[in-house]
């Protein structure tokens, strides 16, 4: 079944638009006002640690939390004052909710009927063949597998046509691989019904398989907003860098800028970084976090250096620890520039001398340096990340 994005009057349907959103309880501040535009048909996600403001903005969407300041319009609609039911929205939470004495096929119909329609069994077929599960409509809840579950709230959700699907953690009960196949299925689910999904987690792996765009929050703000890659390839916090990844930070020094690039001191060698990909201050003598990802970097035997390529970032260091994950080896290396330096390297051809204590020369292309405002803590956003409760 394909279903084509409703087309209706307008004022009826478009983007979701929070103006100077925010709420407080008491002396704490869980949202600090903020303008956020999800465009329409697209899907959005949330992305952020517990307690960051990412369920208490999705719940403002709702009607489930009042704003303490600000607006919520739908389209040309303003619903800051609408209870729930009168919003068109519905939301997926993470315990499904399904009635248990119910088949598959009744709780798919539940909100067709509650709305006093009596001719329902076209509409849950095609929702039911939408979410794969035309062959259980007639199975209970319990007989069914936690992603087929998941599934069934979804098309329950989708069945009563909102302009808004908000999705609250919904697959955090799911465990990794079922999480993954499920990921998949929402982005295929989302792109044939064509409506607006804005979709809360904890888990950056999941807001980037799925979403077109990620908000990072943090502590009640959004911390950097934009396409998934953009957002790790060019970071523009160290919360963001190390929040979505791994990132190693060298502290450097501004020698000089010449042709669109920034030549840094770093331990006694130099550094070359894009002004592109900066966004520190550039005065010569400030300081610059340099920020690269681990899988960007090259890992060479010190016996072997004479044969990196000129122009690429360099720095030297002894490696301190190895770990064999399959697909790659992680290493940690000790250099004067950066202690327990990261360095991802898949297992290809694998260099014997590669070994804990071996001298070694990390080399990266300089279009994969990114640059950051050494003032900010090089540590943010490296915290481990659990479920969110509230």
């Amino acid at each position: 079944m394909k279903t084509t994005k409703d087309t209706t009057a307008p004022g009826d349907s478009g983007d979701v638009r929070l103006t100077g959103i925010g709420k407080t309880y008491g002396a704490f501040t869980a949202v600090h006002p903020l303008d956020l535009t999800v465009p329409e048909g697209s899907f959005f996600a949330l992305l952020g640690a517990s307690g960051c403001g990412k369920t208490t903005t999705l719940r403002m969407i709702a009607g489930l939390e009042e704003p303490t300041s600000g607006t919520v319009h739908l389209g040309d609609q303003d619903v800051t004052a609408l209870p729930p039911y009168k919003r068109p929205v519905n939301t997926v939470f993470q315990s499904y909710a399904l009635f248990p004495h119910l088949d598959i096929f009744e709780n798919v119909a539940f909100g067709l009927r509650r709305r006093g329609i009596r001719s329902v069994k076209k509409q849950v077929e095609e929702m039911l063949e939408l979410v794969q599960l035309g062959e259980q409509a007639r199975k209970k809840p319990h007989q069914l597998s936690g992603g087929q579950q998941q599934r069934v709230a979804v098309a329950r959700a989708l069945i009563n046509h909102p302009k808004v699907l908000l999705l609250d953690e919904p697959l955090g009960a799911l465990d990794l691989k079922l999480r993954r196949q499920m990921q998949l299925e929402l982005k295929r689910i989302q792109t044939e019904v064509g409506i607006t999904f804005v979709h809360v987690t904890h888990d950056q792996e999941e807001a980037m398989t799925m979403a077109d765009t990620v908000a990072v929050m943090n502590a009640g703000r959004v911390e950097q907003l934009g396409a998934p890659a953009d957002l790790y390839e060019n970071p523009r916090t160290t919360f963001v860098a190390n929040f979505l990844g791994t990132s190693n930070f060298i502290e450097a020094e501004v020698d000089s800028a010449s042709g669109g690039e920034l030549v840094l001191r770093a331990g006694g060698g130099k550094l070359i970084l894009p002004e592109a990909r900066n966004s520190a201050p550039t005065t010569t003598g400030g300081k610059v976090l340099v920020g690269v990802r681990p899988e960007k970097i090259s890992l060479t035997h010190a016996d072997d250096a004479g044969g990196i390529p000129a122009g690429r970032n360099r720095i030297t260091g002894r490696i301190a620890g190895a770990g064999f994950i399959g697909v790659s080896t992680q290493f940690v290396v000790d250099s004067p520039v950066c202690a327990d330096f990261e360095v991802y390297v898949q297992n290809i051809d694998r260099d014997p001398r590669l070994v804990p204590g071996a001298e070694v020369v990390l080399h990266w292309n300089p279009a994969h340096t990114f640059g950051l405002d050494a003032a900010q803590d090089i540590d943010a956003g490296v915290e481990t990340v659990e479920e969110e409760v509230a």
